[in-house]
């Protein structure tokens, strides 16, 4: 039997959190979904506040995934440790709060995700993520498992997707907020799409307002602290079809629906 799955492109801003809320469940029953990952790091911008996350999981998230702003709002710090449905990378210092990946119980057995983040371009060192995604995979584990790898590189993220390409049901690249056009399925059975894009504004630099991103790259001294560009309003994604007995992916699709 084949189980649905939709991963959502980051969350960025408040205006674009209210769009997910809206639009969440109407997007999981069209498309039939029975488990639902969002990555919802910059739903402050920079960051996550716990009443942003509450408001993701009401709208019909099971997990939420987080990325190089993991901890880019204090308030979260604590969040990470109470809550077992928001996960932070798991290639992060062991002294970071929150849990890396998680086992989660649904009606179709047990589904491991997994949050990881790539090093190549990041302005901080994690620990190497090829080798701490095999140290999670060693053991037994559920046949539907579920990668969320939020990098900056286009070929680290596909040698991560050949690498675990047959051992996972799907895998996923997070953090370019652009939507790439590779949903696809592997040789080996794994559901796969370098970047699942934003969940934001259209008319945005990557949910910034325009003007703002070219002040910067202008050289502009005088510049404000980046603000989220007003509407209209997008989500983008993913749709994976996974056998719940294999784990395998039959089908990968990309999604995207405007205001």
């Amino acid at each position: 039997m084949s189980v649905n799955i939709l991963a959502v492109g980051d969350v960025s801003g408040e205006g674009a959190l209210d769009f997910l809320c809206a639009k969440l469940r109407p997007l999981k029953n069209h498309y039939g979904i029975d488990l639902t990952v969002v990555n919802a790091e910059n739903a402050s911008v920079n960051g996550i506040l716990p009443r942003q996350a509450d408001a993701v999981l009401a709208a019909g998230a099971d997990v939420i995934t987080l990325g190089n702003h993991a901890f880019g709002k204090r308030p979260i710090l604590p969040y990470l440790d109470e809550c077992r449905y928001i996960l932070r990378p798991a290639n992060l210092s062991p002294l970071t709060p929150g849990r890396g990946w998680t086992d989660l119980e649904t009606r179709f057995g047990t589904v491991r995700i997994v949050d990881l983040i790539g090093r190549c371009g990041m302005e901080f060192g994690p620990d190497n993520p090829f080798t701490a995604v095999e140290r999670i995979l060693k053991d037994e584990r559920p046949a539907v498992t579920l990668v969320d790898f939020h990098a900056e590189a286009t070929s680290e993220k596909l040698a991560m997707a050949y690498m675990l390409d047959g051992r996972v049901s799907a895998l996923w690249g997070t953090h370019t907020h652009v939507q790439t056009s590779d949903a696809r399925v592997l040789p080996g059975g794994t559901g796969y799409i370098t970047d699942l894009g934003m969940t934001g504004p259209v008319e945005s630099v990557i949910g910034i307002r325009p003007d703002q991103s070219v002040a910067l790259f202008r050289g502009d001294p005088d510049r404000h602290p980046f603000e989220s560009a007003p509407g209209p309003w997008k989500i983008e994604g993913a749709v994976f079809a996974v056998d719940e007995a294999t784990g395998l992916c039959s089908a990968a699709e990309a999604i995207r629906i405007t205001a």
